[in-house]
């Protein structure tokens, strides 16, 4: 299951950029999942694991991957941290549940917006109140009143 908390958190990666260049490894660019994730959000496509082809850029080092890419690589690849999912676009939202439902526990991450999970059903838990929602209409009436 998707778990969110919205709003500050004090052990949450908030700048999740920065922890990927000096973190990732070589193994994460390669698996087929993240190949995927990169190829729908960032149009890149991996020649090898230090380096992807992107339409708009060329040939570039994978420190310059979007943020978006970079933090669903860390929420797929690193389970040990919550990190801070406001750094995607709603173009990883669906990768986010995606990776939830493909977890065998749970997936924590941390906002500070509202993310557009799309028009079909979910299942998240928002866990500044524990309640569990399944529509966008439902998430936005519980996780609203924790945003600024």
């Amino acid at each position: 299951m998707l778990n969110i908390h919205y709003g500050d958190l004090p052990e949450e990666i908030y700048s999740t950029s920065m922890y990927f260049d000096h973190t990732y490894l070589d193994s994460w660019i390669e698996d087929d999942f993240s190949k995927k994730m990169m190829k729908s959000v960032d149009k890149a496509e991996v020649l090898g694991p230090q380096a992807v082809k992107t339409k708009a850029l060329g040939v570039i080092p994978v420190t310059r991957l979007s943020g978006g890419v970079k933090t669903l690589l860390l929420i797929y690849h690193d389970r040990e941290h919550i990190f801070n999912a406001s750094t995607c676009g709603d173009n990883c939202a669906k990768w986010i549940l995606k990776i939830a439902q493909k977890s065998k526990e749970d997936v924590t991450i941390n906002l500070h917006h509202i993310m557009d999970f799309g028009d079909k059903d979910f299942e998240i838990r928002i866990l500044n109140n524990n309640v569990i929602v399944h529509n966008m209409k439902e998430l936005v009436l519980y996780a609203g009143d924790f945003l600024e």
